[in-house]
């Protein structure tokens, strides 16, 4: 009896241990729902908004896009900031603090290399800088948008209910202020506009390699390669030093647009599409919001942290971009005096630069103090890592490290209702140089390649130049009435897609680095194939999955191997290629194979030649891969492959190895392989890596099977292990038959409160290519906000 009621009192006691964590637990993850819940913005009913002097009311629609009707434009822009922060509080400050070099402040020593980075370039300084050329006008709209986002941030202070992640951090967001927003603007420009990584990877070639397998990796052969070879051979430079860590934006990073006039619509009226390639995350890079005061109405998407609408439409016109690519970057070789190591020789002369002093604090350590040298050129970039003052640096000269007037651009546009007010206002769109396509209710059509772009001495954006002497400096930019221009071509269209759009007997030159020719190759194929379009055809195409690098070179590889003695599973493989039709679909084999296959000889066949922390800067690496394998074909061979036992060879072991792993991964039935096994879309919010707990939270879909890739329309980029991180981060189509609607997806979703139901409501969307409509008229059965003035 005594043993049985010790048994029962042991049970008892393991019993309500049990009981007592799980109610421990579930109080806890009560107390974290509410919490977590106190920071999802207020969509219905009203609030008071200090700095208001008049109702604006806010009507989200289905998708959460707010409407924003305002009767003035100080309550609009104000109203603006308040709304952006309600949903993007903690991204914009992330993105403020990223590009102002001030991470490590709030996440730690992790981030110090990239504040560095940040720090170095500068970009925060270009704003503060760029600010005093603002007009009256435009100064107020970032007064009054800084005003509203400050507005949000007292009241959450005061309510407790900042978003959780500040909690997670352990800080609390500083004011807003007009800087930021222009430093964010900076960032873009950074993010679209580069190319001196090229330079320093063809100059690192040049000194470590064969000039023959060298000059195979350029684009296209420097105009002043002898001089600048000769000039600067002699000199060393500690490339592990130079290279550490830098930030690089993702290579395809680009876009498609197009326009169509009304003679090729169905609608009799010309038709608009854009989709911007850039990094995919939650949140979208993107906020979309819908503007209306006496004064403008346009609707469209903004960077969260920016006032005003970068792309999109009003009532009379519409416009989108695709980034030029243009060389606007220059690397400057400085000789530096033995002892006084902020001296540096130009035209025989010491020049002293600037010093400008940048403490780094990092959260949980002592601040660093930090100091950047900027050269009549611009920043030394070759020694952010490490500063030990080497005989010879690196500077970097860029466009957009001068005050520039993107916001006064965007104001303007957003205002305009003509392709002559529209063409004015594009002036001050200097960096980044962008591809802009217009299209207005009128019938007109239009193209301009827009921005500053550097007019050199000598050199062509190809190499580092010479630091010491005036004969490499810039002259002046490209004139503005001279940059790439058409108006209703004849043709009925006019796109782009990061490809070429000059002629060779274009005076002035632009870049080296277009995109490979295939996504536009493929709008231009769909485009000139029917003659009347509909709106779905333009969602069809933006959604469009026909490989045209595939179609190029599946005949080629197949006829080289044709003749070689290969194994069974070659042959297999290669019948599986012959039966193709090229679509990037994401339950067929074929796609898998072919990427696989490509992406192992991109790499197989430097990885030898070339360090790993210089095959992070080999800008353009898959273009001269297809380069190689195109001359390989008419039987020019290069000494790349030559060294793998020649062309044939190369090609039969590395499609040898890519079947041996893809045996391991996914099976031995290679027909029962699918490219969506490995391509798979992942919207990872920055902060989920910390930990599974937030990973669960903050991620809660996980990859996605899908398909398109990096050379079709609807663009699909991925990392090495096929995760999709980067495409089309914005989809717009527009019939101007209609004005006052167009058709939108912003993957994953409007919010950035991941208990918010926009938070990923468009990923399935953003997948299968379904568009939301949102219309230049609030919707009648919308969530309805109303922000009055504070009494």
């Amino acid at each position: 009896m005594e043993i049985k009621l010790k048994k029962n009192r042991k049970r008892t006691i393991i019993i309500g241990g049990i009981a007592f964590l799980f109610l421990c637990m579930t109080s806890l993850i009560l107390y974290a729902d509410s919490f977590i819940g106190r920071s999802l913005p207020q969509i219905e009913g009203k609030l008071s908004v200090p700095g208001l002097s008049e109702e604006v009311e806010v009507v989200r629609d289905s998708k959460g896009v707010p409407h924003l009707a305002a009767s003035n434009d100080r309550d609009l822009y104000l109203a603006q900031g308040y709304i952006q922060a309600q949903d993007r509080l903690f991204q914009m400050d992330l993105s403020r603090r990223q590009a102002s070099g001030r991470l490590s402040e709030v996440v730690g020593e992790k981030a110090v290399d990239r504040d560095k980075f940040f720090r170095t370039l500068g970009l925060r300084r270009a704003a503060e800088a760029s600010l005093e050329g603002y007009s009256p006008e435009v100064k107020e709209v970032l007064t009054w948008f800084a005003d509203g986002v400050n507005a949000y941030i007292e009241e959450s202070k005061k309510n407790k209910s900042l978003p959780a992640e500040f909690t997670l951090l352990g800080y609390e967001p500083e004011k807003w202020t007009e800087v930021d927003s222009l430093t964010i603007g900076k960032y873009m420009a950074f993010d679209l506009g580069g190319h001196w990584q090229g330079q320093a990877f063809r100059y690192w070639a040049l000194q470590s390699l064969p000039e023959e397998k060298a000059m195979d990796l350029f684009p296209s052969y420097p105009q002043d390669a002898p001089t600048i070879i000769h000039e600067t051979k002699e000199l060393s430079m500690k490339w592990g030093n130079a290279i550490a860590e830098p930030v690089i934006p993702p290579e395809m990073n680009g876009s498609n647009n197009w326009v169509v006039s009304g003679s090729k619509s169905a609608s009799g009226h010309p038709m608009l599409a854009d989709d911007p390639h850039l990094s995919l995350g939650s949140p979208s890079i993107w906020y979309q919001m819908h503007l209306e005061s006496p004064d403008v109405n346009v609707s469209g998407v903004i960077f969260a942290g920016i006032p005003g609408i970068i792309l999109g439409h009003n009532e009379t016109i519409a416009w989108g971009v695709t980034n030029t690519g243009p060389d606007v970057q220059d690397l400057y070789i400085e000789k530096r005096h033995k002892e006084k190591k902020n001296h540096f020789l130009y035209d025989g002369k010491w020049e002293e630069a600037k010093v400008i002093k940048e403490p780094i604090a990092v959260k949980d350590s002592e601040t660093i103090p930090y100091e950047v040298t900027v050269t009549r050129h611009g920043p030394i970039v070759s020694e952010f890592a490490n500063q030990d003052d080497s005989e010879n640096a690196l500077s970097m000269r860029w466009t957009a490290l001068d005050p520039s007037l993107e916001l006064q651009a965007i104001i303007d546009m957003n205002k305009a209702s003509n392709w002559t007010e529209f063409e004015r206002a594009m002036e001050d769109f200097h960096t980044p140089t962008q591809n802009f396509v217009f299209a207005d209710k009128d019938g007109t059509i239009a193209y301009k390649a827009n921005g500053k772009i550097p007019i050199r001495k000598k050199g062509d954006g190809l190499l580092p130049v010479p630091g010491w002497t005036s004969d490499y400096e810039w002259t002046g930019f490209i004139p503005y009435d001279e940059l790439p221009r058409v108006v209703n071509p004849a043709e009925g269209y006019i796109a782009t897609a990061n490809n070429k759009v000059i002629g060779d007997d274009y005076p002035y030159h632009i870049s080296h680095h277009w995109a490979g020719p295939y996504r536009y190759m493929r709008i231009s194929e769909v485009l000139e194939a029917k003659e009347k379009l509909t709106k779905q055809d333009m969602k069809d195409l933006q959604n469009d999955h026909m490989n045209l690098q595939a179609r190029e070179f599946v005949p080629l590889l197949l006829n080289a191997l044709e003749g070689d003695e290969l194994s069974v599973q070659s042959r297999e493989a290669l019948d599986l290629l012959a039966g193709w039709d090229f679509d990037d679909e994401a339950d067929e084999a074929a796609p898998l194979l072919f990427h696989q296959w490509m992406d192992r000889m991109s790499n197989d066949l430097f990885d030898d030649s070339i360090p790993t922390d210089m095959l992070k800067l080999f800008e353009g690496k898959q273009n001269v891969v297809d380069e190689l394998i195109r001359k390989a074909a008419k039987g020019e061979v290069s000494t790349w492959f030559t060294e793998h036992g020649g062309f044939e060879s190369f090609l039969a072991e590395s499609l040898s190895d890519t079947l041996e792993d893809g045996f391991d991964q996914y099976g031995s039935d290679m027909n029962g392989w699918a490219w969506g096994d490995y391509h798979r879309v992942y919207f990872e919010n920055p902060l989920s890596s910390a930990s599974s707990i937030l990973e669960w939270f903050l991620n809660r879909r996980g990859p996605e099977p899908v398909g398109g890739s990096r050379v079709t329309v609807g663009a699909a980029s991925y990392t090495d292990d096929g995760i999709v991180n980067h495409g089309g981060s914005w989809r717009f189509i527009i019939d101007t038959e209609d004005m006052s609607k167009a058709d939108h997806i912003v993957g994953p979703g409007q919010s950035g409160h991941f208990k918010s139901t926009w938070y990923d409501d468009q990923i399935d969307d953003w997948i299968e290519g379904k568009y939301h409509e949102t219309t230049l008229k609030p919707p009648a059965d919308g969530k309805r906000l109303r922000l009055v003035p504070e009494t």
